[in-house]
């Protein structure tokens, strides 16, 4: 795909550059990019789904390189290989549904018989979707016989051969313009998550509440605005996320949409959590076990909500969800900051000349990005779905995505 490879090479530069950031902003323009590579691939092998899964393989391994941190990249190339998938499955379903009206009509001329199972196509593509999940109860529960329908069906197949050859052309226009529409869909999901989120605040925060939260996060902000023009009266703690002092951001964005805030320092979580009722935090990315990555000092902040038993509450979309888990080698988990956000450079330069006798040098500043709070400290999460457990994410990872895309391939080197 030449037309494609400035755009890839232009996205892949940004990430590297950090030029973009943030969950939200990752996937959508990662989704955006994948539509692209879907409308201009030239579909001419015999296998369409397989030639498209490839070529989004090939272009999310170079995504996902650039910027290993985001996981909302590897997320949303993961989702766009479900859909191609479920596609691809949903169209064979309604073609193999149509040959098995065909043979039994055939039968019912001839000797007016009707033994064979028919099944719509919508049964018939519900259970092949349910092969692209994870074994469960629900699914083995869901006994659908469609081998059976399968093979009466194929008894029809040899009779529409020629048929076949002049809907190859067709199959392979409508899979693209399917999997073009469900991206699009993915894209709008994206974008509406802060609103199907904020629509169940007032589920959650009751009238005249002390709530806590760390740092900024849109989809917090979102979530307190809309509980907020519901009539809530409630005060939110705001730690300020230092290095960067996000909080103080979202105590005056707060403050100027009437709600009553008091801004904190993060030292003095533990000694103000015994005044909340709830702690409400965005995160950067769910993993699979129901664990978060989030921003550095929110482990803190869960340790002492789990102390003086405060649900501690997760807001985030579903672009957030990462099929990985964190003991997998290809999660980065953190990454390091500059120095320049802890200590000025000219105030400490004297103690650059220090060190030990081997060269290492006696002053050293660490600045990481992210904490990593395990699922036995979440209480709920809230996402664009409805609220969950965290051991309910199984669940929802076996709706979003197939188990043979949790690690993208990589090219062979020979």
């Amino acid at each position: 795909m030449p037309d494609m490879q400035p755009l890839i090479s232009d996205f892949v530069l940004k990430l590297k550059r950090r030029k973009v950031e943030g969950s939200h902003a990752v996937a959508r323009q990662t989704a955006e990019l994948l539509r692209s590579v879907v409308s201009q691939h030239r579909m001419s092998s015999t296998n369409q789904a397989a030639a498209l899964a490839d070529a989004i393989h090939a272009v999310g391994e170079h995504l996902i390189a650039a910027n290993p941190i985001e996981l909302a990249v590897g997320n949303t190339v993961r989702r766009v290989l479900h859909i191609i998938k479920e596609e691809d499955i949903s169209f064979t379903a309604v073609g193999i549904e149509g040959l098995s009206v065909t043979a039994v009509s055939d039968d019912e001329c001839d000797s007016g018989n009707d033994d064979r199972p028919t099944l719509s196509a919508a049964v018939l593509a519900s259970h092949a979707r349910n092969a692209l999940r994870a074994p469960s109860l629900q699914t083995l529960l869901d006994d659908i016989p469609v081998s059976t329908a399968l093979t009466h069906s194929s008894s029809s197949a040899g009779d529409s051969d020629g048929k076949t050859a002049g809907d190859k052309s067709l199959k392979t226009r409508k899979l693209k313009h399917d999997v073009i529409a469900a991206i699009g869909d993915l894209i709008e999901e994206i974008d509406t998550c802060y609103d199907q989120i904020s629509e169940q605040a007032v589920e959650h925060i009751h009238q005249n509440e002390v709530i806590l939260t760390l740092g900024r996060s849109r989809t917090v902000k979102e979530f307190l605005y809309a509980a907020k023009e519901k009539k809530r009266s409630f005060r939110v703690f705001v730690a300020e996320g230092a290095p960067r002092y996000q909080g103080h951001a979202l105590a005056k964005e707060l403050v100027e949409k009437g709600v009553q805030t008091t801004v904190i320092t993060d030292s003095a979580v533990f000694a103000m959590i015994s005044r909340v009722n709830m702690v409400i935090v965005g995160v950067h990315a769910i993993m699979a076990n129901g664990g978060v990555i989030a921003p550095v000092g929110m482990n803190m902040v869960a340790l002492a909500a789990q102390r003086h038993a405060v649900p501690f509450v997760v807001v985030a979309g579903s672009h957030k969800l990462c099929p990985l888990y964190p003991h997998n080698p290809e999660v980065l988990l953190n990454e390091l900051k500059s120095p320049s956000d802890l200590l000025d450079f000219g105030e400490f330069s004297n103690c650059m000349n220090f060190s030990t006798q081997d060269g290492t040098p006696l002053l050293n500043v660490a600045n990481p990005t992210f904490d990593y709070v395990p699922p036995k400290l979440v209480s709920l999460f809230i996402t664009d779905t409805g609220g969950h457990s965290p051991s309910y994410m199984y669940r929802l990872i076996s709706e979003y995505y197939s188990a043979d895309d949790l690690v993208v391939r990589r090219k062979s080197t020979s």
